[in-house]
């Protein structure tokens, strides 16, 4: 049995590890193993000086749409104008695909961490991706497997590809596939 915290927010981005800051970036359509470790830290803060993922077993993302949003930035460093006698950073625009109205379903093999997950908002990457809880289920893992959604599978097999740098661990590499379950671009 599998119990399972749905959550809903009204936007959300992941930012891609390979994404550059020139140009256009879409938001990545599925979680790594940190972002759940952040995602796990973040509800259950006794976990902050453990390693590796303990309590989230699955999950699953979906959306409506990706909508396009344009982000003026700034370099990290300061270009002198002599002639003006002043500093300045220098910015530009970036277009990012940002999914709209993201669904997450967290699982969890322990009614008690469900209920404490139940209880907090999340974030998918950012702190203004807020994400709240809007459902509680009891699943069995068949069931738990056809809900609509991206999810990637941990670990190293055929299909997995690099997805990027573990932060909670050494910046090891992570590794993943994904499994595409009904229509996780939802038509709502």
């Amino acid at each position: 049995m599998l119990y399972v915290v749905k959550y809903s927010g009204p936007f959300g981005f992941i930012k891609p590890w390979t994404a550059v800051r020139d140009g256009e970036t879409f938001s990545q359509q599925f979680l790594t193993p940190s972002i759940i470790e952040g995602m796990e830290k973040k509800i259950f803060s006794e976990l902050l000086n453990q390693k590796g993922i303990s309590r989230i077993v699955r999950h699953k993302l979906s959306y409506s749409a990706i909508n396009t949003q344009q982000e003026q930035t700034q370099t990290r460093g300061w270009e002198l104008k002599r002639t003006e006698r002043r500093m300045i950073r220098p910015q530009s625009i970036l277009n990012r695909g940002v999914m709209i109205n993201p669904v997450l379903h967290l699982a969890f093999n322990n009614k008690e961490n469900a209920l404490k997950a139940y209880k907090e908002h999340i974030c998918l990457c950012r702190n203004e991706d807020v994400m709240l809880p809007i459902e509680f289920m009891e699943l069995s893992e068949s069931e738990f497997d056809i809900i609509d959604g991206f999810e990637l599978r941990f670990g190293e097999s055929d299909q997995s590809f690099m997805v990027g740098y573990n932060r909670f661990n050494d910046n090891k590499p992570m590794y993943g596939w994904i499994e595409i379950s009904g229509k996780p671009v939802l038509s709502k």
